[in-house]
């Protein structure tokens, strides 16, 4: 929580913030912000990498903190505020808390001269781009938004074959993810007397402590977006990505909580986007996850099929073993990839492979089906009558 002295320690910071050059042998020094889950896969993606080390965590939960010290070896320094992390010699902040927290823990980052990591999706509302954006390009420093697939070298050579018009015209573009939230999901209960809860909510309503909401926050509107802002978000940055277009002129999404009842997001949507050239289709739930997630790009020559795993092109007019006629997989996931051109343009100070500006429109994307959800299941965007 901000209070008068963590305001006066980040403002401090600001004008002693200065970008350090590396040499060839020098180690990227890491600060991580949110230790649950999903930043257990980036310290993963990042000991692959190679070349950092942990300085110092902050997490409102101390078994998630005393694991990543654990992982340091022992060195890193252990924070609930993580603005005092931000204090620290460090060259980097990796940030993977809830998505209410992402926009200000970035900014204070980079007033603090830090080069940023920041998972996916980097906004929790449509108004908080502009924020972001603009703290970004004020600054020297480099932030990676989280959409590994912009990294990952089956979707790059996808997107080439796609706007190297090897489909032919593409209209249509068709996503889904499902999975199964029912089965196999098992968390160990929460130590309360270890959880700040005040400082986990933040900025969120004040609210009693939920089990379901600390470990399933993303279902729930204080915290996340469900689906949309979660599993969307990724396949809509290809879309946007391959298809040279970054902002849906109308949106639909027909969203229903079948299974889930007590989660304030649906758990089964079909949505669609409009764009100025093409559509966009998404479907999913998270009571089945037979086939997973992935997209089609659906052409006038050919279609593009693609996941996690690889992609394949199929030809209009070829039959039987002759299609798919190209194909192309990737061995390692796309996640190291990306870690990879993040400690890259560290060093360097080059333009990250998802800047910025992609991370917020991909959220926006998602953010403006849950808009047309909320509002009769249709919105043109921006919506009629806004400012």
């Amino acid at each position: 929580m901000l209070n008068r002295r963590t305001f006066l320690v980040a403002g401090g910071m600001t004008a002693l913030a200065s970008t350090r050059v590396f040499g060839a042998n020098d180690r990227i020094r890491v600060g991580v912000i949110g230790a649950g889950g999903r930043m257990n896969g980036l310290l993963d993606a990042a000991d692959k990498a190679g070349g950092y080390e942990i300085v110092a965590v902050a997490d409102v939960y101390g078994p998630h903190r005393e694991a990543v010290k654990q992982r340091s070896g022992g060195t890193a320094t252990t924070h609930l505020d993580y603005h005092e992390v931000l204090a620290k010699e460090i060259d980097v902040a990796f940030i993977a808390s809830p998505d209410h927290w992402h926009v200000r823990m970035a900014v204070d980052a980079i007033k603090a001269g830090k080069d940023v990591y920041l998972e996916k999706p980097v906004t929790h509302t449509t108004e908080e781009g502009e924020t972001l954006t603009g703290a970004v390009r004020a600054s020297k420093q480099v932030l990676q938004c989280g959409m590994q697939q912009r990294s990952w070298p089956h979707f790059r050579d996808a997107v080439d074959l796609i706007q190297g018009g090897s489909l032919g015209r593409v209209t249509q573009v068709r996503t889904y993810w499902w999975q199964n939230y029912g089965r196999d999901w098992i968390e160990r209960p929460t130590e309360t007397q270890l959880l700040d809860w005040k400082m986990w909510l933040g900025g969120a309503p004040d609210q009693p402590f939920s089990e379901e909401k600390f470990h399933r926050w993303r279902w729930f509107w204080d915290f996340g977006g469900g689906a949309m802002t979660d599993l969307f978000t990724h396949w809509i940055d290809v879309a946007q990505w391959a298809m040279k277009s970054d902002l849906p002129s109308a949106g639909f999404m027909l969203g229903d909580k079948r299974v889930f009842e007590q989660w304030q997001c649906p758990d089964t949507i079909q949505a669609a986007f409009r764009y100025p050239n093409f559509d966009v289709v998404y479907e999913g739930m998270m009571s089945s996850s037979i086939d997973d997630g992935g997209l089609e790009f659906r052409g006038t020559e050919a279609t593009l099929k693609i996941d996690r795993d690889g992609f394949d092109v199929y030809h209009e007019g070829v039959e039987g073993q002759q299609n798919p006629v190209v194909s192309g997989h990737s061995f390692r996931d796309g996640t190291i990839d990306h870690m990879e051109n993040f400690f890259a343009c560290v060093r360097s100070r080059k333009e990250p492979n998802a800047p910025v500006e992609t991370g917020v429109s991909a959220a926006r994307a998602g953010q403006i089906g849950n808009y047309a959800y909320h509002h009769g299941g249709h919105t043109e965007w921006p919506p009629k009558g806004a400012a």
